[in-house]
């Protein structure tokens, strides 16, 4: 909905509804083998030029959702999603508050997902956001560079700088992140858990070439520790019906606290004419000797989707976790059975 204030500018509400049920076969003690989900996130944005090369705009997002196990009530989270400013001009982009903070051309195994909670089999697409702020400088076409300000959960001030540069053979990312927290925190998606003030060099590479290839490697260094990180992929799309694009990608973990870790990844995604695709995502821990596969069929219309989704990960017995330590849930475990609706305005 697009509409203007009584100053003249721009302002646009829009928004994000989904309701799912799942059911699964490994159940948690205590807990239905069925559960539904009901989440919204409406959206507020504003914006006034300030000159035909520049403006300033806000964004306000809220998010609802609410997590059933049968009837009862288990998970009732309502916070802000996006609250941030920005003044953008033809060279520079400054936004702070609330805010995605996505880098890095990998798409499963995500080396590079350390702000962001991003996850190709989540439907709906969305993202936590951190609390910074952001400068993006844009010398030329082919370089930009970023400098930001997170204020952590910690309430500590982590300093970051990145260089991106597009050329001829492909895009370059240099990243820097230094982080003085002395509490516990996950690298990312990863899983890997580091507790000491620590700083984290990365380089990521895109060529699109004949075959898609992309690199993204980084260092985590501290006084106790170092964990090294690498994920290589390639993607190709095949001449097959809408085109069947497949792609691949490998990561390796070498932790100096730890024994090193592998993981592959393979996607498949087909298109069926304007409205329905199927996806299909294989991932394997070596080290673990754990294997899951998501399948998921979609039919996207203009404000709504239609998502069933199966899924086959490992049992809680599985784990080397006690399983009181593990979540309550039956997403994630077992088999799994899930159907998605969701509505976007």
């Amino acid at each position: 909905m697009l509409f203007e204030t009584a100053f003249g500018q721009p302002t646009l509400f829009k928004g994000q509804f989904w309701a799912s049920g799942l059911t699964g076969s490994d159940v948690p003690a205590g807990q239905s083998a069925y559960e539904s989900s009901l989440g919204y996130i409406p959206t507020l944005s504003l914006s006034r030029n300030l000159s035909d090369l520049s403006f300033i705009d806000f964004e306000w997002a809220y998010r609802f959702d609410r997590s059933y196990s049968g009837d009862s009530l288990f998970s009732n989270n309502e916070k802000n999603h996006r609250l941030w400013i920005r003044y953008s001009s033809e060279k520079l982009e400054a936004r702070l508050g609330l805010q995605k903070i996505v880098f890095g051309p990998s798409q499963i195994l995500r080396t590079l997902s350390w702000f962001d909670t991003i996850d190709l089999k989540d439907p709906t697409g969305q993202t936590d956001g951190v609390d910074a702020f952001r400068i993006k400088w844009f010398p030329s076409n082919s370089l930009s560079i970023w400098s930001w300000l997170i204020n952590s959960n910690q309430d500590t001030i982590s300093f970051s700088g990145r260089a991106e540069l597009s050329s001829s053979f492909g895009e370059f990312g240099f990243t820097f992140h230094s982080d003085p927290s002395k509490m516990p925190q996950q690298l990312g998606q990863s899983g890997l858990m580091i507790s000491d003030p620590h700083q984290r060099f990365a380089l990521d590479i895109r060529h699109d070439g004949f075959i898609g290839s992309w690199m993204e490697s980084a260092l985590i260094t501290s006084r106790h520790s170092d964990i090294t990180m690498i994920t290589i992929g390639a993607d190709y799309t095949l001449p097959i019906s809408n085109g069947l694009l497949i792609m691949t990608e490998y990561m390796f973990i070498k932790n100096a606290e730890s024994e090193d870790q592998t993981l592959t990844a393979f996607m498949a995604m087909l298109p069926f004419g304007m409205v329905h695709s199927l996806m299909f995502i294989s991932q394997i821990d070596w080290k673990e000797d754990r294997t899951y596969n998501y399948f998921r069929w979609s039919a996207i219309y203009d404000k709504y989707s239609l998502n069933l989704v199966l899924s086959q990960s490992p049992n809680r017995t599985e784990y080397s976790i006690p399983e009181k330590n593990l979540p309550k849930t039956v997403a994630g475990f077992g088999t799994g059975i899930q159907f998605m609706f969701i509505y976007n305005h």
